[in-house]
C-alpha cells in the first residue's frame, strides 16, 4: 500500500493538484487522502469505503482504475492473510465486550423498557388436572354402567314375567 500511496501522491503532484483541492473535488476530508497517500489504512474503519475511495481517487487523477484496484486488492489480500487467528479472536472478544458495556449503559424508562412476557404455568397445570380428573370419572362411570348385575345362586332359574296392562 505504501507504493500505491506514493504513486497516487506523485501523480497528484505531477498534475499540479493540491491535496485540499482533490479532497474538495472528491467531497471528502483531507485527512482521508493524506491517510491513503501515507498508507495509513488503520485510519479507516470500513475497508469497502477505503476501496471505493481509492478507486474514485485514481479516477480523479486520470489513472487506470482497474490497475489501481488490482494493486489495492493484492495489498488487501496480503494484509488480511497475515492476520493471525488469535488477533481475530481477540478483536471479536473486544467488540463483544464493548457491545455488552454499551448495552448495560443504556438508560431505560418505563415507557421504552422491554419487558419479558412471563408465561403463567398455573392455568395450564389446573387445566391438565381437570382434564385428567374428567377422564378418570368418565372411565369409572362407563365401567359401572356396563357392569352386569350380580347373579346369585338363589336367583338362578327364576323366570321373569312381563306384565302388560
Amino acid at each position: 500500500m505504501k507504493e500505491l500511496g506514493e504513486y497516487l501522491q506523485d501523480t497528484r503532484r505531477s498534475n499540479g493538484v493540491s491535496i485540499e483541492e482533490a479532497a474538495s473535488d472528491l467531497n471528502v476530508d483531507v485527512s482521508y487522502l493524506e491517510n491513503i497517500e501515507s498508507a495509513n489504512v488503520r485510519a479507516f474503519k470500513d475497508v469497502y469505503y477505503l476501496k471505493e475511495l481509492v478507486k474514485s481517487y485514481a479516477k480523479y487523477l486520470g489513472l487506470d482504475e482497474a490497475k489501481i484496484q488490482d494493486e489495492f486488492n493484492d495489498f488487501l489480500f496480503e494484509h488480511t492473510s497475515k492476520i493471525s487467528l488469535d488477533d481475530i479472536m481477540s478483536a471479536k472478544k473486544k467488540k463483544e465486550e464493548e457491545e455488552r458495556l454499551e448495552n448495560t449503559k443504556k438508560i431505560q424508562s418505563p415507557y421504552t423498557k422491554e419487558y419479558k412476557k412471563k408465561i403463567r404455568k398455573l392455568p395450564f397445570i389446573l387445566a391438565g388436572l381437570i382434564f385428567l380428573i374428567a377422564i378418570i370419572i368418565s372411565i369409572i362411570v362407563i365401567k359401572t354402567i356396563n357392569r352386569e348385575p350380580a347373579t346369585t345362586s338363589e336367583l338362578k332359574g327364576i323366570e321373569v314375567y312381563e306384565y302388560t296392562y
